[in-house]
């Protein structure tokens, strides 16, 4: 399910005259999209490897931004399911085929800091918050990223 399909307020809703184009949509998106209705899409990588879905979108509250997607990866139906928090800035939408592209390789995330649904980190910690920027090669959103 995509996040048109779990747009319960319609504001996602196609031009009336049937135009496909993003420009010419009515509602918000895709330069301002509800939290709710992207919990659930799909993450490919560039060569279109499935890498999981989305379960989770965490905001730092202290800026009031975006900080991590938690992708859900592995498993089998749902059970065994490793968690990763990926900075959300290294997620690009597509809005063609209403998913992410997170520019990784799919051994890369199998490696990559991940954590159990029963046992969250402390995405507070700074140290933590340099780690994952790092493995993901991003920037934290206040701009003091160190390695």
């Amino acid at each position: 399910m995509n996040y048109e399909e779990r747009d319960p307020y319609g504001m996602y809703k196609a031009d009336p005259s049937g135009a496909t184009d993003m420009s010419r949509r009515h509602g918000p998106g895709p330069e301002l999209m509800g939290a709710a209705t992207l919990t659930g899409d799909s993450v490919v990588n560039q060569q279109d490897d499935a890498l999981g879905d989305i379960k989770e979108i965490m905001l730092d509250m202290r800026s009031g931004r975006v900080a991590y997607a938690v992708l859900s990866f592995g498993g089998l139906l749902g059970m065994g399911d490793k968690l990763f928090a990926v900075p959300w800035s290294a997620l690009k939408l597509d809005t063609v085929n209403k998913r992410f592209v997170l520019n990784v390789e799919q051994s890369r995330l199998e490696s990559a800091p991940g954590f159990d649904k029963d046992a969250w980190p402390n995405m507070a910690d700074s140290s933590w918050e340099r780690d994952i920027h790092a493995y993901y090669g991003t920037m934290p959103s206040g701009g003091d990223f160190r390695p």
